[in-house]
């Protein structure tokens, strides 16, 4: 039989276990980008990965994942977009969206735990968490890029919603899958 103390060492290193493999796998996919032609910002999968991060982690820990990412890049491994990292990436043009970032990964871990079987909830948390991603990266791109708001908006979100509503759907679909498989663990 396993004292309490045991219990919670397993679950504390279960946990750090998680969290590096979701660092990892956001490590992975972010750099795995193509360029947009009328777009100074790629389109990538890093959103996809903070939403399994989200599932998998949870709200605290999915923004620990997600801090440990952007610490890794902003060293300078290149873990951004176009396997980019370093300072000069977060004070680019892109840099809103990184930052951006935050925002998806806090509010899709905060709708997935508190609405735990209703992925309509899940949605409308990795919708908000987007469109706040939208908003930052958008106002960010039209300062730094010297871009108008509407020209930065056709530049930085337009061109990405499609995609964008694509990973949610892929997202819905299998990372409540992935937080039962997790859980049973």
């Amino acid at each position: 039989m396993k004292t309490k103390a045991e219990s919670t060492t397993r679950m504390r290193t279960q946990t750090m276990v998680f969290i590096a493999v979701c660092t990892a796998l956001t490590c992975i996919l972010a750099p795995l980008s193509i360029n947009i032609p009328i777009s100074p910002v790629p389109l990538s999968l890093t959103i996809f990965a903070l939403f399994i991060s989200s599932y998998v982690l949870g709200l605290k820990y999915g923004m620990v994942s997600f801090v440990l990412y952007a610490l890794i890049g902003l060293v300078g491994v290149p873990v951004f977009s176009k396997f980019t990292g370093g300072p000069a990436v977060l004070l680019g043009p892109t840099g809103g969206y990184i930052i951006g970032f935050i925002f998806v990964s806090f509010f899709t871990g905060l709708f997935i735990e508190r609405f735990e079987d209703k992925r309509y909830m899940h949605a409308i948390g990795m919708v908000i968490g987007v469109a706040i991603c939208y908003a930052f990266g958008t106002a960010w791109l039209a300062g730094v890029a010297g871009m108008g708001f509407v020209q930065a908006l056709y530049a930085g979100v337009i061109p990405f919603i499609p995609a964008d509503a694509a990973k949610i759907a892929v997202a819905l679909a299998i990372g409540p899958k992935i937080r039962r498989t997790i859980r049973n663990i």
